[in-house]
């Protein structure tokens, strides 16, 4: 009789320890939440932001990371530099090219939405970049200017982590100078932006202090 009123005890109190446990950890989520609410930047503060794209298909493979960091001047500019690389290949050509770039950005918040959580952002960004492409039997290495204009937004979650996504280009000019031959030079201007902004937003992840 005693050792089925301790088992019984010690199923009780199990369970209430787990459900305390579990009423800690969504009152912490919560309060770390809600600490998201209201947030400002400031001249000063500063951020990092990621972003991965991977696509993988049975003809091509693609990968590319982004790196960003960036200053505050006051609580809607933000400048600064960001890195870039990525690789293609071709598995029917075996054709494969790599590419490396480095560059400067502006960015600048204009709407904020869900109690200051939303943020959206118009930016403007320049680089130059160095793609090698290799296949059978051949070798190409060409430099790139590249100037854009992009429109995103951030949610953030908690007072120092967002979701990023970068929505649509709106503006994008890009110039590749081949080692022989003469520079190839593209600008686009996306007058149909709204149509489908969604279509293929690209995600990566803030941290801000």
């Amino acid at each position: 009789m005693k050792t089925k009123f301790f088992t019984v005890a010690a199923l009780v109190c199990t369970f209430f320890y787990s459900n305390a446990q579990v009423n800690t950890m969504n009152s912490e989520m919560e309060e770390e939440s809600n600490s998201a609410r209201g947030i400002t930047f400031e001249r000063g503060n500063m951020f990092a932001e990621g972003g991965l794209r991977i696509v993988a298909s049975d003809e091509e493979d693609t990968y590319a990371v982004n790196a960003k960091i960036g200053y505050f001047l006051n609580d809607k500019v933000a400048v600064g530099g960001q890195a870039s690389f990525g690789s293609t290949e071709n598995d029917l050509t075996s054709v494969q090219t790599d590419v490396f770039g480095i560059g400067a950005f502006a960015r600048y918040y204009f709407l904020e939405l869900d109690e200051k959580r939303f943020k959206a952002y118009g930016e403007a960004g320049l680089g130059f970049g160095k793609n090698k492409t290799e296949g059978p039997g051949f070798e190409d290495n060409n430099n790139s200017v590249t100037a854009d204009i992009n429109l995103g937004l951030n949610y953030f979650f908690t007072k120092n982590f967002a979701a990023t996504f970068t929505l649509a280009n709106i503006l994008s000019y890009n110039s590749v100078s081949p080692e022989n031959g003469d520079a190839v030079n593209n600008f686009e201007l996306n007058i149909n932006l709204f149509e489908n902004i969604f279509a293929q937003p690209q995600f990566g992840i803030l941290y801000k202090w």
